[in-house]
């Protein structure tokens, strides 16, 4: 077998999310509910949540600063987390099955702490999991090597039995330029997909090319 330990990143693969739909609770406009969006995820201010150095409340708070005209919003979509998951037990069922199978399973993510305890605490996965790297506890980020090297070191993979699912294109790559296999999820169809292969008993999930299978 050549792939003996499997990495999940969370969201995208563990878990899909409603932010839009979060979003537009209070902002229902189309346009600028995706502008929000992207003012909100795609500013640095984002990357201290899961870097996990600054509290989280004084990031919302720069948030506030620099743009008080969604003040508003900005705070009901962080004071909302519990509403922003879509939970995926087609996943976590095949997650354990391949645990029964003899994979060895850990979780690579970039989350906030905050964020990673309301969004995931209590959920069946876990159970199945022989470890896991978070950003907020190692304060690095994928796609770093830091944060590969981190999990590596951490249990002591061999990079070459490995294999990660991750949604990003960039995060695989990061993986992949420190030695581990990767496939980037684009949808929950796609994972399942993945997992039956890894699960079939005349060893395909150790030929499958690294191709967008599956892909919409």
């Amino acid at each position: 077998m050549r792939y003996k330990n499997i990495i999940f990143d969370v969201g995208g693969v563990l878990l899909s999310y409603r932010w839009l739909d979060l979003i537009k609770e209070t902002q229902p406009d189309d346009t600028e509910a995706n502008a929000f969006a992207k003012r909100l995820f795609n500013d640095p201010l984002w990357l201290e949540f899961d870097i996990g150095i600054r509290p989280f409340d004084d990031i919302i708070e720069d948030y506030v600063v620099k743009y008080p005209e969604d003040e508003k919003h900005i705070r009901y979509v962080l004071g909302h987390l519990e509403r922003m998951p879509i939970h995926r037990p087609r996943v976590w069922e095949k997650v354990h099955e391949l645990k029964l199978a003899g994979y060895r399973l850990y979780i690579l993510s970039n989350y906030s702490h905050r964020m990673f305890s309301i969004h995931t605490g209590g959920l069946p996965f876990h159970d199945d999991m022989d470890g896991r790297i978070v950003s907020y506890e190692v304060h690095h980020l994928k796609p770093y090597k830091e944060i590969y090297e981190d999990l590596f070191g951490k249990y002591g993979l061999k990079p070459e039995e490995c294999l990660f699912f991750d949604d990003r294109q960039d995060n695989v790559d990061g993986g992949k330029k420190c030695g581990m296999d990767g496939r980037v999820i684009y949808s929950e169809e796609v994972l399942l997909g993945h997992l039956d292969r890894l699960l079939a008993p005349d060893g395909i999930s150790n030929t499958f090319h690294d191709t967008k299978w599956g892909m919409p």
